[in-house]
Order: C-alpha cells, then structure tokens, then sequence
C-alpha cells in the first residue's frame, strides 16, 4: 500500500469534497417531508398489525379460558 504525503492526502481531501453537488434548501424540505409521512405510514401500519394479531390472540384465548 502506498504511503500519502498528508498535505497531499487533504488536498484530495478538499478536491474529492469540491464535487460534491449539495442539496437545495427545497430538495431537503421536501425529502424530509417524504421521509416523515412514510415514518408516519409505517407506525400506522404496524399499530394495526399489532392490533389485529392482539385482537386475534384475545379471541383465541377466550374460546380457551
């Protein structure tokens, strides 16, 4: 492996950082509001899930008990 000089390794460093193309404020307003609603959607889904399968239970058990 190939030792790098550190000046040289942080002026890669700061070439490789100066590609980056970064987000608009509009493009993260709106992936945060994509990925709140679609957190909201999951908890949703697996409190009904959870629902369900308790309810299930509950009536099973009571045919038993």
């Amino acid at each position: 492996m190939a030792k790098t000089n550190p000046l040289q390794f942080i002026q890669q460093v700061r070439s490789e950082v100066s590609k980056v193309v970064w987000p608009g404020r509009r493009e993260v307003i709106l992936t945060t509001g994509m990925v709140l609603a679609l957190a909201i959607l999951v908890a949703i889904f697996f409190s009904l899930v959870d629902w369900g399968i308790r309810s299930g239970l509950t009536a099973v058990l009571e045919l038993f008990g």
